[in-house]
């Protein structure tokens, strides 16, 4: 099997744990990237090498020189802008012929693509054999982004400040217009990608979801009867690969994750007492919102994880401060607050027994490993299908608590919509109190972390699906090996 990744973090990670997955199935894999990502992720595979598994990389060469891409741009976490974006795009674009070359002289028996690539479909079609194709997001967010393509219901309201209910769905959601991406509200050539997207997902042999049965039954079921897709929940992904602690380091391109100073800062906490604070890898805050964030911690009293983007702390000439006078002093002083800038070991932090929420940008592969770890979250998103993945987690699961965010925004620019540090302090209070809403948050949280837990385990509902998967492929007589 051929995989096929996209250079984003949220794309990339979970998909290269598939392949991982794929192959301690007895499956040759073999993943295509370029070679500053296949370094990302290296040294797991060279252990699952190690461990007799056939899984081998092969990088292709970006021609960022003919898109005016600086040197080693190979990856939306080295993007600063939206014309960056569109150049990294078109590098991309121009890969297409040395990878069709490269799989037509491999013959795989099945191409395992990310969306972004649907012209892998006609490839494996040409080639007579499945594409299997991945989102990286949740059945509920595919469902929502299907049912508002069918119906167009924000269309019918008379501002963007006025919520709708999203039809169709088995439950009665809402949601603001002005938190729908703006390439739904105003049409334009992305909206045209997505649709070629959509063409090639109803060509192809079906869809991978990271995902697992129990958290999304409906909406599992909802989507494969909608829209016609075969669609096989394998998740969560992160779980499925059985990951000791240097494991988990490598996802982070770090080593010696277990000298991470905030570990040793968790040890000395008491269960459930911390707030973990983080907005992924791709999220750009202006110094005002930071400068909220801070205040808003601090009002609430709970100690704190805040993980900032090295970017961000470095405002622009002119531009306010990002931290309330001498507040990482008082932070330390008081042992309530730690700030990491950059990389953190987030997984080893969620699992962590002292920490009791997680503030999130409800990005697909984080809502997940909380949910796994048994964390409930403040929902805090921002762009691409989080306001989506919000309403699974407060409305749909009830183990979240919204901070209020009426805005979708590019994920590449800085986001502009203010969220206030009176908002922050309800929604870490209302989060991290002992009240009876809180407790059975909790509750529900750590009920959905086990099922996860089990559904990757032999016999599990998403351990069947890659089995029953594999079966099918092998009765298409396209060879693949047993599993083991």
């Amino acid at each position: 099997m051929i995989f096929l990744p996209f250079l984003a973090p949220g794309h990339m990670l979970p998909m290269v744990d598939m392949a991982r997955l794929f192959s301690s199935h007895g499956v040759t894999v073999t993943i295509i990237t370029t070679t500053f990502n296949a370094a990302q992720f290296l040294k797991a595979i060279d252990k699952d090498i190690n461990s007799g598994h056939k899984i081998a990389i092969h990088t292709v060469e970006l021609p960022s020189e003919e898109t005016t891409l600086p040197q080693g741009t190979e990856n939306f976490t080295t993007i600063s802008s939206l014309a960056m974006a569109g150049n990294l795009f078109r590098a991309m674009t121009k890969l297409q012929p040395q990878i069709e070359q490269f799989i037509k002289e491999r013959s795989p028996h099945c191409i395992v693509s990310d969306m972004y690539f649907p012209w892998t479909v006609d490839l494996a079609l040409s080639l007579g054999i499945p594409r299997l194709v991945f989102h990286g997001c949740s059945y509920f967010a595919l469902c929502c982004m299907d049912t508002i393509k069918r119906y167009a219901p924000h269309t019918k309201v008379t501002g963007e400040a006025q919520s709708f209910l999203i039809p169709g769905l088995p439950d009665e959601i809402e949601i603001m217009a002005s938190q729908l991406p703006d390439y739904v509200r105003t049409p334009g050539g992305y909206t045209l990608l997505l649709d070629h997207i959509r063409e090639a997902d109803k060509r192809s042999f079906g869809v991978l979801v990271n995902s697992f049965y129990e958290l999304e039954t409906a909406y599992a079921d909802h989507y494969t009867n909608v829209t016609g897709n075969k669609a096989w929940h394998i998740g969560p992904l992160h779980q499925s690969i059985k990951r000791d602690t240097a494991d988990k380091a490598e996802r982070g391109n770090e080593v010696h994750v277990v000298e991470h100073g905030c570990l040793t800062w968790l040890n000395c906490k008491k269960p459930n007492s911390v707030l973990y604070v983080s907005f992924g890898s791709l999220t750009h805050f202006t110094s005002a919102q930071l400068l909220e964030i801070a205040f808003g911690l601090e009002a609430s009293g709970y100690p704190f994880i805040w993980v900032v983007r090295k970017e961000e702390t470095m405002p622009l000439e002119g531009d306010e401060m990002w931290l309330p006078e001498g507040f990482e002093e008082r932070m330390m002083e008081n042992e309530m607050g730690l700030i990491i800038r950059g990389w953190a070991p987030q997984m080893l932090i969620l699992e962590h027994p002292s920490i009791g929420g997680f503030v999130t940008h409800c990005g697909w592969n984080s809502t997940l490993e909380s949910v796994t770890a048994g964390v409930p979250m403040i929902t805090w998103p921002l762009a691409a299908e989080q306001f989506y993945n919000e309403k699974l987690i407060s409305k749909v699961l009830k183990i979240g608590a919204e901070v209020g965010v009426e805005e979708w925004h590019p994920l590449i620019q800085a986001h502009g919509y203010l969220v206030t540090r009176k908002k922050i302090e309800k929604a870490v209070t209302q989060l991290m109190g002992v009240n009876e809403e809180a407790k059975e948050r909790r509750k529900r949280t750590e009920e959905l972390g086990e099922m996860a837990k089990r559904a990757v385990e032999e016999g599990g509902s998403s351990h069947v699906n890659i089995t029953s998967l594999l079966n099918k492929l092998r009765l298409m007589q396209c060879h693949v090996q047993p599993v083991g």
